[in-house]
This record gives C-alpha cells, structure tokens and sequence, in this order.
C-alpha cells in the first residue's frame, strides 16, 4: 500500500463514508476507515497514512480534540470536513492546526483538488518522529498521551506532559528555550524564561532517577534543552 496516496477519513456517518470510498478508490487512493476519534488516532499512529479527512461531529469526542492530539505528534496533513461551515469554525480548525477545511455537503473534483495540494504540503516537511519514544527506561506513548518510568507508569500535569512531548517530538536535538515557551505555552504573555526552567526542574524529579544529575533531559547552558535519543 502507497502510504503517499492514503487517505484515513475520521467520519462516522455511513452515507458519508461509503461516498468517499467509491469517489477516492477511483482516483487511486486507497481509505482507511475509523468511524470514532480514538479509533481514528490509533490508526493514524500504526498506518500512517499520507492525508486525514477529519469530521467534527464524532460520536466519542469533538473533532477539534482529535485534531489537538495528531499535532502532538504528527505533522501529516489533515482536512477537515464538516457541516460546520461558519467562518468562526473553519478559524477554530485551521487554528488548531488542520491543513485545510472543506464545508459538506462538497464535490470530488474539489477534494482530489485538495488531496494533491496536501500531497504536495507533505512532501515538504521534515519526516515525523515515531509517537512512542522509549530510550533508557523512559518510555512516552504520544497517541495514548502515557508516561512511564522503569516499566512504572508516572502521572504529569498537563503542563509537564506538553513540555515533555515537545522534547519528545524533538529527541536528539536541542529545542531552544524561546521554541519550547511558544510550543508549550502558546502566545501567554505570563510566560518567562524562568517558568520554564522551573517546569523544567518539576519534570525532571519525575523521569529522572537522579534528578540532580539528569541523564535524558539535559540542559544546554544558554540555548536550551535536550532529550536524549537512542541515536545519541
């Protein structure tokens, strides 16, 4: 199967799905089908395909919520598709990171249009780091949003597990502290270089044997930070 021209169509409407498999086959694409939020995230996570049509309307959560967790770990393309066609929506999706936004009821020739512009996006961006990192006795799961230590799993704030998600996202290379404040903490103005060295300091004394001395999250003195990878 051609992970380029794969499409993974998050929709739990029959009618919908069943349309865009025949419409998509056509044209050469072959569709993986995931009808809930959390089904459609792991497949995401396994099959990686090379586009996601996203609706918002999902029977187990918000489509927005679905959309939040692929950026934590994934940069493919994503569409999305929905009946939600204010212009106050489609600035919350493409906001949220989607790609691109499509307003149903919508035609083929409009959506392969799309396909290949994200196609083309894709082909562009750095390749995604793998969503479960595990190096040294620390391993962090991006889908399944699970931390664990020495096989012991370890509870973060909300905080800690986006600045560790970054790092994660980032292992082996040193992200800037300026990177990590926008990353984690969006455009707040509260935001200080202090805070993050304290988050920082937090987060090591719970993936740290030894926190006084780190061996996967170090500091590179005036730059940044650091979290060690397998390739290191």
């Amino acid at each position: 199967m051609s992970v380029e021209k794969t499409v993974l169509v998050i929709e739990d409407e029959t009618a919908i799905l069943t349309f865009l498999r025949s419409s998509l086959e056509q044209n050469g694409w072959t569709m993986l089908e995931a009808r809930t939020g959390r089904i459609g995230l792991e497949l995401a996570a396994s099959k990686k395909p090379g586009v996601i049509l996203l609706d918002l309307g999902l029977p187990d959560q918000d489509g927005l919520l679905v959309l939040k967790a692929l950026r934590q770990w994934t940069s493919a393309p994503v569409i999305i598709i929905s009946a939600r066609g204010q212009e106050h929506d489609k600035v919350r999706g493409l906001n949220a990171g989607a790609d691109d936004y499509l307003t149903k009821p919508f035609g083929i020739p409009e959506l392969m249009a799309r396909l290949r512009v994200a196609l083309r996006h894709a082909a562009q961006k750095p390749e995604d780091a793998p969503p479960v990192y595990d190096h040294e006795g620390l391993k962090v799961d991006l889908v399944a949003r699970r931390v664990w230590l020495k096989k012991k799993e370890i509870h973060l704030s909300p905080l800690q597990y986006n600045l560790l998600a970054a790092l994660v996202r980032n292992a082996g290379r040193v992200v800037r502290q300026d990177q990590l404040m926008k990353e984690v903490w969006g455009e707040s103005r509260d935001v200080t270089p202090e805070l993050v060295r304290i988050t920082v300091h937090q987060l090591r004394h719970k993936i740290e044997p030894d926190p006084v001395r780190p061996h996967s999250l170090k500091t590179e003195p005036g730059v940044g930070y650091r979290l060690e990878s397998s390739e290191d």
